[in-house]
């Protein structure tokens, strides 16, 4: 089930990334967290409970790509309120 989800997210990411959308970022999130699950829960299957911690990683680029997401909207939001006014 991992490798199938994995790889349509990735797909659609690539696609987005391609054609240049902002939205891709929230896509490569996306791509992150369903990593950190799938790692998690097979750390848990295969009783590799030490490990399992490591998933914060993933979790923690995707909350990044979120984060950039909207520092980009919101530089974009502030640029086109100070269009107006000039």
């Amino acid at each position: 089930m991992v490798i199938p989800t994995l790889a349509v997210a990735i797909v659609i990411t690539i696609m987005n990334f391609k054609r240049k959308e902002d939205e891709s970022w929230i896509n490569l999130a996306t791509c992150f967290w369903i990593t950190a699950n799938s790692y998690w829960m097979c750390c848990e299957f295969f009783k590799y409970e030490q490990l399992k911690y490591f998933a914060f990683i993933p979790f923690a680029f995707g909350f990044v790509c979120v984060g950039w997401f909207y520092l980009k909207r919101l530089q974009a939001k502030r640029s086109s309120k100070l269009e107006d006014y000039l």
